[in-house]
């Protein structure tokens, strides 16, 4: 299946997507030193909910309007960088996402065992090795989307995302259910979202997400 197309002038985000990372100017820098569960492999294969901010939490991917997300160009360039991510990384599996105007949620399967797409392979470089983990996928997300939002903004080298993001290890199917409830719904949500600015009470949510030992940003 060839990464998704969507034009930034003279480059598409499949290019973006099908080039290599070490091509890519590092927005991000200087990384934090990884923080993990205590003896949890992240190489096998596991389900993630993970959301990244944008920098200083800036509303730039579109508005909430009668419980509806709508998208800005912004925000557009960013869901198809998170579809493409399959491409690139044949060992993961997508499963839910929404894209807020200051943050992303998604949830994500790293290590499913996934047939490899047929045809134009080599064209769009698919990351094959076994030991994608979750970091990887969550910078080549950040990289690839930040230079696409960068150039419809016609700047260079500015970080579209914080340093850091939250994950949470799903290990029930009761909990991947909730979760992906949440997202689901989340624009319903924005009034009471941790993210919002203009935020006016507690999500039910929060409250029992807290319930878990909470996962370190990275």
């Amino acid at each position: 299946m060839p990464s998704p197309c969507y034009s930034l002038g003279f480059v598409t985000v499949g290019a973006l997507l099908a080039a290599p990372l070490k091509n890519r100017p590092d927005n991000h820098a200087p990384r934090r030193r990884p923080l993990r569960l205590p003896g949890f492999d992240y190489s096998r294969e596991g389900a993630y909910f993970v959301t990244i901010c944008t920098w200083n939490r800036e509303c730039l991917l579109g508005d909430v309007m009668k419980g509806k997300m709508r998208l800005n160009e912004l925000g557009r360039v960013v869901h198809t960088v998170w579809d493409g991510l399959s491409d690139r990384f044949p060992t993961i599996e997508l499963v839910s996402f929404i894209v807020m105007p200051n943050h992303v949620h998604g949830i994500l399967l790293v290590g499913a065992a996934l047939a490899l797409p047929v045809g134009g392979a080599a064209s769009s470089a698919p990351t094959r090795s076994a030991s994608t983990t979750l970091g990887t996928v969550v910078r080549a997300f950040k990289s690839i989307s930040a230079i696409g939002v960068n150039r419809l903004l016609s700047r260079s080298g500015q970080s579209l995302w914080q340093r850091s993001y939250y994950e949470h290890v799903i290990r029930t199917e009761k909990c991947l259910n909730r979760i992906r409830e949440y997202i689901a719904t989340n624009p319903l949500r924005w009034q009471l979202d941790r993210e919002n600015p203009e935020r006016k009470g507690e999500d039910d949510f929060d409250l029992w997400l807290a319930t878990f030992k909470r996962q370190p940003k990275k």
